[in-house]
């Protein structure tokens, strides 16, 4: 009898962005993502659309405050700070590392905050979508959850536009609602983390880290909010043109990078 050939198995969808997450942080838990991005059992769980619908909106902010007990808008930067990071990485570094983009579909992205050593937990459904180019061998599957685009330029528009226009926008406009606190504050944000996210990227990455930061920059029309500027090491930094508020927390913080720093 002839043996019966091996079939090859794609790899998960989201694997070039769990192998970077490793490569960036040496591990798999993480303190603002599911280990391994994906959530299979969702008790305790909930879609990220419950921030935009006020219902778990006061939870996140609440724990901004017993975090770090600052005023109510500084509370609301730095939580939107760190969600914004986390909710943006594997999207980034999904396009960065691969071309593989995971359509942040509010719907399809969970959030936790039962764990009380850390603001807030996000991960992905399992069938969360993925904008792919024709030349992925996702491309080839015929999988449902696989949407294919034509060019770069397609991958870039169904980035922006499940990232930015319909995931963190939506959120910004909630958090707006609750507190008073500008749009540009909490874009300056969003834009620091990708480009600080990418940075720490970088040697995992095939190509330019910098100029994945300028395209993407570019593309979310948030190139105004950073610089890179050079490092003490030679190697770039981010530079912020807002403030996230820390300095005004009862136990002040200075972030590398604040628009506020003096030389």
């Amino acid at each position: 009898m002839t043996a019966a050939l091996p079939v090859n198995t794609p790899a998960p969808p989201l694997a070039p962005i769990t192998a970077t997450l490793r490569a960036m942080f040496g591990t798999d838990v993480l303190p603002g993502l599911a280990p391994g991005l994906v959530v299979d059992d969702e008790a305790g769980w909930s879609p990220a659309t419950t921030l935009t619908d006020g219902s778990r909106l006061p939870e996140l902010l609440d724990s901004a405050a017993r975090l770090w007990g600052g005023t109510p808008h500084a509370c609301a930067a730095l939580a939107w700070k760190a969600y914004s990071y986390w909710a943006a990485l594997p999207v980034v570094l999904g396009w960065a590392a691969a071309r593989r983009v995971p359509l942040l579909e509010s719907s399809a992205t969970l959030i936790d905050f039962s764990d009380r050593r850390t603001l807030v937990t996000l991960g992905l459904r399992r069938s969360i979508p993925v904008a792919v180019l024709p030349t992925d061998p996702l491309a080839l599957t015929g999988s449902p959850r696989v949407q294919v685009v034509a060019d770069e330029r397609e991958l870039l528009a169904a980035l922006r536009a499940t990232l930015l226009d319909a995931h963190l926008s939506p959120v910004i406009t909630a958090i707006q609602g609750e507190v008073r606190i500008g749009a540009r504050t909490l874009l300056g944000s969003v834009a620091s983390g990708i480009a600080q996210g990418l940075l720490l990227a970088a040697d995992a990455l095939p190509g330019s880290a910098v100029e994945a930061v300028d395209t993407l920059l570019a593309t979310l029309d948030l190139a105004d909010l950073v610089e890179l500027v050079p490092g003490p090491n030679g190697k770039p930094t981010v530079q912020r043109r807002t403030c996230c508020l820390a300095f005004t927390l009862p136990t002040p913080k200075v972030c590398q990078g604040c628009c506020i720093r003096t030389p």
